[in-house]
């Protein structure tokens, strides 16, 4: 199973989220694209917070030293981005791939991070509640619909918002499954805890 992880913007939750998956499953974990931060990188932050022993973490495609977006962060460090140079890796375990932001955040001046989502990969959408929220999240699935993605399931990321969150479920058919608390902190055993909430929903995907 290939489980393309993918948020309603920044910083809602998605490196967190990757993280519980990864070790609810024991999957390997991939980043296509890291812009910024290369010495504490998203793939660094999850294999901290993962405990298991099986799960492989797969070098970054493209690993650009700006904290922009990925178009900026190449044009900045004159890489272009080329999908065709985007090669998934091989394994044989599940494959956890996080995006970058969200799903129109470019890439170049063509491609967007959407364009990184294969057919065979099921799509995870982590959601975090704030005013636009609810738009973003609709937005969101409405654009993985129209390219006829397999969207698994949505994660909700921080306070709970009961109404924010029963009107995106009713409104999309998406499966929830779960909910990330805002914690205040997140290690190993946090992470490892909601693993085991997680894993049968994640199974079953």
């Amino acid at each position: 199973m290939k489980l393309f992880i993918t948020g309603i913007g920044t910083d809602v939750g998605k490196t967190i989220a990757s993280s519980i998956i990864t070790e609810a499953l024991e999957a390997d974990y991939w980043k296509p694209i890291q812009a910024g931060d290369l010495e504490n990188s998203d793939t660094h932050k999850v294999k901290s917070k993962v405990s298991n022993s099986k799960s492989i973490f797969h070098p970054n495609a493209y690993a650009l030293n700006t904290a922009a977006s990925p178009h900026l962060a190449a044009e900045i460090d004159r890489i272009p981005i080329e999908l065709e140079k985007i090669t998934e890796p091989t394994t044989d375990n599940h494959l956890v791939i996080e995006g970058a932001g969200g799903v129109f955040v470019p890439l170049n001046h063509l491609d967007c991070v959407i364009d990184l989502i294969q057919p065979d990969y099921k799509v995870i959408v982590v959601s975090r509640h704030y005013l636009g929220s609810i738009n973003h999240t609709l937005l969101t699935i409405e654009a993985l619909k129209s390219r006829k993605l397999h969207i698994a399931g949505i994660i909700f990321s921080g306070d709970e918002n009961e109404a924010t969150e029963s009107i995106i479920l009713s409104k999309t058919a998406v499966k929830c499954i779960g909910r990330i608390e805002q914690e205040p902190y997140f290690d190993q055993n946090v992470v490892k805890y909601y693993a085991d909430l997680f894993r049968d929903n994640l199974k079953n995907l």
